[in-house]
């Protein structure tokens, strides 16, 4: 799809759909709407007078041919209320209204931005929201009924350097995309090979460095709780580990290092401590931490920040094979800690050991994990916030503001020692799931802090938020591309 702006009057722009917004108010029709009341003889009053125009949270008011107006439809997206209407909001916005004309066949439409949201900041809100919306969970399908889309989207009324804000959008949007199209894909064709061939190809076409080890060479770096967990799979693991070089000058001895490590199961099976068969197929998806490092790595390479970034992204299947860790094991991990396996299917905290352990070895002084990780933050927070957790507060605020900035809901969650004395184990450094009652988000966030050292870091649990059982108006059912954005925008504030 096409973005761009444009100057011409919203009342003389051609195209299949002219789209604005409407704030539920005592009176919705102000400022553009009142000049297509006008323009449409009192239309737009009507059907306030009759309460089908109230302004609504994502209500739709579809006009069609209306009298005054060059586009063929009009339509009037509910905003909610104006206090409620944040960045978030507005995205979440324009890929609704996108989808419902998408639908309805429009081709060429156009965004009518209003007060008090006509600046660049917007135009990239709006873009994003448009571009994430096309996406559909039809890749397999042989009957596409969606396989046209929108071609063309024109943005109009917005301020500043709106030009340059879009192309931000694409390049973020784009990113999102690539990841939830990774991320949906069945386990039979995205296998830890495939994903490493998949961002291998990524990196090169994004200038970015990359090495892919394999068994062999991750058992001489001694990883062996990610090769406790692949044991069971007859599919071969793969560490995959991307770096963005900043462009000259080149940063100074000292400068920070961004470490991103991600979970990569491309299937979870829970292994010998088996998951019920009930929406097991979901368990694709325990791979998405893993990918939106990858993504976010994707974005960077086109914004160039000015630190150097490192994404380890440690990838396995968790089956229960006759080689397979079992209830009980013991496995060493990078670090030389040893870990009590008594549940398999508590697996992501294995393989994140190891890579969160490796990204120091390569230099990183912080760091950001992802991961699917507990059922435990689903109870906690259901699927309306990431689960953050932090060895630093000043560190974990500064990226819980980046992510308020980007309208993305996320949590704060404690990571106290009494969660870490939890995973105490009597014949082993740790065990990898708590001895204690409930809390099971906070204390598999403990066990990935003993792999962090002294270095500031943050945890996001995505389990919760990086998956969507059915679409939402705004975007297709399947993987989300949650906190992409603002680990983006924090990786930026460096």
């Amino acid at each position: 799809m096409q973005i761009q702006l444009d100057s011409v009057s919203p009342l003389s722009i051609q195209a299949d759909a002219l789209i604005t917004f409407a704030f539920e108010k005592d009176d919705p029709l102000e400022g553009p709407l009142a000049e297509f009341d006008r323009a449409t003889s009192g239309r737009l009053r009507e059907l306030v007078a009759a309460h089908e125009l109230t302004g609504k949270w994502l209500e739709m008011v579809l006009l069609h041919y209306p009298a005054g107006v060059q586009a063929k439809r009009l339509l009037v997206v509910g905003a909610g209320k104006p206090e409620k209407f944040g960045n978030g909001e507005l995205r979440r916005l324009a890929g609704a209204a996108l989808r419902h004309l998408k639908s309805r066949g429009a081709k060429r439409i156009a965004f009518l931005l209003r007060e008090p949201r006509q600046d660049a900041g917007a135009a990239q809100l709006v873009a994003e929201g448009l571009l994430l919306a096309e996406l559909d969970l039809d890749k397999y399908k042989t009957d596409k009924k969606n396989s046209a889309g929108v071609e063309h989207a024109a943005i109009l009324g917005a301020t500043g350097d709106a030009a340059r804000s879009i192309e931000r959008a694409r390049i973020i949007a784009e990113s999102e995309n690539w990841a939830r199209d990774v991320a949906n894909e069945p386990s039979n064709r995205l296998t830890p090979t495939v994903l490493a061939e998949r961002a291998a190809q990524m990196a090169r076409e994004s200038g970015l460095e990359v090495a892919i080890y394999g068994e062999k060479q991750i058992e001489t770096m001694k990883m062996g709780a990610l090769l406790g967990v692949a044991r069971g799979s007859a599919e071969p693991p793969r560490l995959i580990v991307l770096t963005y070089n900043p462009p000259e000058p080149e940063p100074k001895p000292g400068a920070p290092v961004l470490g991103l490590v991600g979970k990569a199961i491309t299937f979870d099976t829970g292994g010998i401590s088996i998951k019920p068969s009930k929406a097991m197929d979901r368990m694709k998806y325990d791979m998405c931490g893993g990918v939106t490092m990858l993504a976010v790595m994707r974005a960077i390479a086109r914004l160039k920040p000015s630190i150097k970034v490192v994404a380890v992204v440690p990838s396995t299947e968790n089956m229960p094979g006759g080689r397979a860790v079992k209830p009980g094991d013991i496995l060493v991990s990078m670090s030389g800690k040893t870990i009590e396996v008594l549940n398999t299917d508590a697996e992501g905290r294995l393989i994140l050991s190891d890579g969160l352990f490796y990204a120091r070895q390569l230099g990183a002084t912080h760091l950001v994990d992802a991961a699917t990780l507990t059922g435990a933050i689903v109870v906690a927070l259901s699927n309306v916030n990431v689960g953050v957790f932090g060895s630093q507060d000043d560190f974990t605020r500064r990226f819980l503001d980046v992510a308020r900035a980007a309208g993305e809901k996320m949590w704060h969650m404690p990571v106290d020692d009494d969660y870490r004395d939890m995973m105490k184990s009597p014949i082993a450094d740790l065990q990898n799931i708590s001895s204690g009652e409930g809390g099971g988000a906070s204390s598999a966030a403990a066990f990935l802090k003993e792999f962090t050292g002294d270095l500031p870091w943050i945890h996001l649990d995505i389990a919760a938020t990086a998956w969507l059982d059915d679409p939402k108006p705004w975007m297709a059912k399947g993987a989300t591309g949650v906190a992409i954005r603002s680990l983006v925008d924090f990786t930026e504030t460096f």
